[in-house]
């Protein structure tokens, strides 16, 4: 009885989480990339394109569902499996919300529409995204056609569908600098998704390689509390076998384990990498459905 209830509360949190990606992506479209005909690609930006072009006689929330609904349809007949209630909820949810949500322009300044439109659509799809959802669009199209070409992955498909929107979108307002303002918006989007579903608090992985492996992994756990993991290697070169060392830290840390490499072995060989997200002991826990 406890495991039900932890789900439908979970679905309830989904279905709040999505709702409120739904309603800031359509707070963006209204205020900001509508009004100033940005169109940073997917079925959004395409229906911004056909609005312009119509004069309004054709609504954003109308093209979404008209494409989504039978894009999502059309999923589930030609690729075999459902795409979940979750993504019809949300197609249908940012139709409801564009439709209600007043259309004013926020600003007629470029650059900062596409900023801020950018910043606001990406939080929003993020979010949809977080929660287990998706509006369908270029990525079910992608999907779609990869299927029945699969010369070219779904990612280059939606790659090349949203710069034709985005192209498009230059053309209707028979200005270049729309068409670039909407890369720009596109850019800004992709990139806060990736911070929405990754987080910010980036972590550093070190790969160190010392003449002391021994008394640099004590010291990294006495000084750093930080766990060590130790892998097998072998110089090509000399043939030698060597411990290498692995330690992932956050940010506070980095510059306290170089001082501890520097001050253990100054002539250790160190790579450090950026690590996105990190889930275990010490950093993030893994959620469980």
């Amino acid at each position: 009885m406890k495991k039900y209830e932890r789900r439908w509360y979970k679905y309830v949190i989904d279905y709040l989480g999505i709702t409120v990606g739904t309603v800031i992506m359509a707070i963006a479209i209204n205020m900001f990339l509508d009004p100033n005909t940005i169109a940073p690609g997917g079925v959004t930006g395409l229906g911004i394109v056909i609005k312009k072009v119509t004069d309004g006689l054709i609504p954003v929330d109308v093209t979404n569902l008209v494409i989504n609904i039978p894009l999502f349809i059309g999923g589930v007949l030609i690729l075999g499996k459902s795409f979940g209630a979750k993504t019809l909820y949300a197609t249908l949810a940012l139709s409801f919300a564009i439709r209600f949500i007043p259309t004013a322009s926020a600003t007629s300044d470029m650059l900062l529409a596409s900023v801020f439109g950018g910043v606001l659509i990406g939080i929003g799809l993020g979010i949809v995204f977080k929660f287990g959802g998706t509006t369908g669009g270029t990525d079910l199209a992608g999907a779609i056609l990869n299927k029945f070409s699969p010369g070219l992955t779904t990612a280059t498909y939606m790659m090349i569908i949203d710069l034709c929107v985005v192209a498009t979108s230059g053309i209707v307002g028979k200005n270049i600098e729309t068409a670039l303002y909407s890369v720009l918006a596109l850019y800004i989007l992709v990139k806060v998704i990736d911070i929405i579903q990754e987080g910010i608090s980036y972590a550093k992985a070190f790969l160190i390689i010392s003449n002391d492996p021994e008394e640099m992994g004590k010291t990294i756990l006495d000084e750093i509390d930080r766990g060590v993991t130790v892998l097998k290697g072998q110089g090509m070169y000399t043939g030698e076998d060597r411990d290498v060392l692995l330690c992932v830290v956050n940010r506070a840390q980095v510059t306290k384990l170089k001082e501890v490499v520097n001050k253990i072995d100054n002539r250790a060989f160190v790579m450090v990498a950026d690590i996105h997200e990190v889930l275990g002991e010490g950093f993030k826990e893994i959620s469980s459905e």
